[in-house]
């Protein structure tokens, strides 16, 4: 994600098709993920993972050769990324409904938040390889280093021992994806989560494809600049992801989830006005904590209250709400980055993201 957002930026110098890149990338999930959430409920989901798996390593090629042939453009980067979107759309169901396969029910937090650290781990530190690797070797090394670290996760799938046995189901896709919402709609405690993760997804986490503008453009940061930045949101991420997986089931949660979905975009806000390096990197660093703080416990909360044979769908919709909404923020943030400038399209999209998550907060004190 490093070097596509380098790539674009060094192609176009636009913030526009910055955002429109990773618009492309997460369009799919938008498309196809309520599917991909039948898919997860129907086939044994481990086998489903080494497909889509083995798949993700044809698009980091694919955008590594073309790069190195020097004949790539921004539209090629699209269709890949739309590849890679369309991979993931069925990917993500299944891996997040496969975790509770793994362990017993009142660890799965601790199952979460260890999957989120090793994830965080990769995401703090790839970025600042990632800079290194684009300022000695160029951007398409990053690609091919990508591609071959899939040959790890097969590996990995391979040895794992859990099965999810399917339950192939009479009805059509449609009327399965239905069942699932239908579920959903007659469960409150799930709504309340999903509308927040909607809301920071849509208005929070798309200020991301804008962080070479503010690297290079505000802070004054190279390659190696623009690594570290994201690599304080991943050191972050991490720290939340350790200390969650540490405690697992808190006594507060209800309480840290608010606090965490408050934070986040009081975090973005603040970065969005910093001229200041050392004040960047630290409100990185807490939007980090804030965004995987709350994720992680609406993840586990989901999981828990889904009964088997629908927590494919659920996590679908989880995965629609928490990946599919971020196409249209994308949209959103560059449309605005185009015409207003990064600065104040993260600003607007920080304020509105706050804004909501005060209003759905306050809902769910309602009495009923």
């Amino acid at each position: 994600m490093t070097a596509q957002g380098w790539l674009v930026y060094e192609l176009t110098r636009s913030p526009l098709f910055l955002g429109l890149v990773s618009a492309a990338t997460a369009l799919p999930i938008l498309l196809f993920s309520l599917f991909g959430g039948v898919l997860a409920d129907r086939f044994e989901k481990r086998s489903l993972l080494l497909i889509t798996q083995g798949l993700s390593i044809l698009p980091p090629l694919m955008i590594g050769a073309l790069t190195t042939a020097g004949v790539v453009n921004v539209w090629h980067v699209m269709a890949l990324g739309f590849a890679i979107g369309t991979i993931n759309a069925f990917d993500v169901p299944a891996r997040q409904s496969f975790l509770i396969h793994m362990v017993e029910r009142e660890s799965l937090l601790n199952a979460i938040a260890m999957n989120s650290a090793a994830f965080n781990s990769a995401r703090m530190l790839g970025p600042v390889i990632a800079g290194m690797l684009i300022a000695a070797l160029g951007t398409a090394a990053c690609f091919y280093v990508n591609s071959a670290s899939y040959m790890a996760v097969l590996l990995a799938l391979f040895l794992i021992k859990a099965r999810s046995p399917g339950k192939p189901g009479e009805k059509n896709f449609f009327r399965d994806i239905a069942e699932g919402m239908r579920f959903m709609a007659g469960e409150p405690e799930i709504l309340r989560p999903v509308l927040l993760v909607s809301t920071i997804s849509l208005f929070g986490l798309p200020f991301v494809s804008q962080l070479p503008v503010f690297a290079a453009e505000v802070l004054g940061m190279d390659a190696r600049g623009l690594g570290l930045l994201m690599g304080a949101s991943g050191a972050g991420a991490l720290t939340a992801a350790i200390l969650l997986a540490s405690v697992g089931d808190i006594k507060y949660k209800a309480r840290t989830m608010t606090l965490a979905a408050l934070t986040f975009p009081i975090c973005v806000l603040a970065f969005s006005v910093s001229k200041s390096y050392q004040l960047s990197m630290a409100m990185m660093f807490m939007a980090g904590i804030a965004v995987v703080w709350f994720l992680a416990n609406a993840n586990s909360a989901l999981q828990l209250m889904s009964p088997d044979g629908l927590r494919g769908r659920v996590m679908s919709v989880y995965t629609l709400m928490f990946l599919g909404m971020t196409p249209i923020g994308h949209f959103i943030m560059g449309s605005l980055a185009g015409s207003l400038g990064s600065v104040r399209a993260v600003s607007i999209a920080a304020t509105v993201c706050l804004l909501l998550s005060c209003m759905i907060l306050l809902f769910r004190r309602r009495p009923a």
